[in-house]
């Protein structure tokens, strides 16, 4: 598969999103895992997580990391370049309910928790998952240098960071902001200026909901007719047009779609194959949702 790169590490230009096997709703562990199998099997080496990504309930706290963990022990193949990008600081403290922790000493404790789950040495991509209003965003981000320096995490990113944000966040990394994961899809594109900042800075920009979220994901093509119609002239899904959409947006862009099927995570890696025309993007820039 095509590749792209966070940090020095070469991935995959499609990721893996855990969050929907996790949470609510979520399939049986074995439908899991065949879907994170097929991943690995379509050459996805990029597997996105979170301690945060479970059902409401504190004893099924990082019950994501712990499925992708056993996924990967029980796969066939070889895993060496694979992957995994966790996140902390953000909770679900109750059903319906999300708090944010930045506080550094639980973040810190957080990261070798989660590293613990994962069953490595260090994280291989460790982010801050949430700003905490009630907290200094540099204190919060200097936990994850802290944990650079230390060796508990290999490289460190952020997520639903603003332009500001990711300034901050890489000067006080001292450069070594590796990524940026924020919300963006045809239905999300406020996040623009974040895409460019890191396009401008060299930093990789993970688009989570990259379709436009668990609920609305398979309506896509009926939302925006504009990927609809080159989805038909492409003979792929208007969710492939999404995905190429945004790998042609800049080289540092990675989706990670998420996936509770393995015939999901299949579709979603076919727009690493597919190049659109120049005329193609500029539609889909300019695509408005269906009246």
């Amino acid at each position: 598969m095509k590749q792209r790169v966070i940090g020095d590490v070469s991935v995959s230009a499609i990721g893996l999103g855990g969050m929907p096997m996790s949470i609510e709703g979520r399939p049986d562990e074995r439908q899991s895992i065949a879907t994170i199998h097929a991943a690995l099997e379509a050459g996805v080496t990029l597997i996105d997580t979170a301690d945060a990504y479970h059902q409401a309930a504190k004893d099924e706290v990082g019950h994501n990391e712990e499925l992708i963990a056993k996924a990967i022990r029980e796969f066939h193949g070889d895993t060496d370049a694979v992957l995994v990008a966790t996140k902390g600081g953000h909770l679900r403290p109750e059903p319906g309910a999300w708090a944010q922790d930045g506080r550094p000493e639980y973040l810190k404790e957080a990261a070798k928790a989660s590293a613990k789950r994962l069953g490595v040495d260090a994280v291989g991509l460790y982010q801050f998952h949430r700003p905490d209003p009630s907290v200094p965003y540099a204190d919060s981000v200097g936990a994850l240098a802290e944990l650079l320096d230390e060796g508990v995490i290999r490289m460190a990113g952020i997520s639903n960071a603003d332009p500001d944000q990711i300034r901050e966040a890489n000067e006080v990394l001292g450069g070594r902001l590796a990524s940026v994961q924020n919300q963006f899809s045809p239905a999300f594109r406020s996040s623009e200026p974040e895409l460019e900042l890191c396009d401008e800075l060299g930093i990789a920009f993970l688009p989570w909901s990259p379709l436009g979220g668990i609920a609305k994901a398979a309506d896509l093509g009926t939302a925006y007719e504009d990927f609809a119609v080159i989805a038909r002239e492409r003979d792929v899904s208007p969710q492939v047009v999404a995905l190429a959409w945004e790998l042609q947006k800049s080289d540092v862009v990675i989706p990670i779609p998420g996936a509770s099927r393995p015939q999901s995570i299949l579709d979603s890696v076919v727009a690493a194959t597919v190049k659109l025309r120049d005329e193609d993007v500029a539609r889909l820039d300019a695509a408005k949702p269906a009246a």
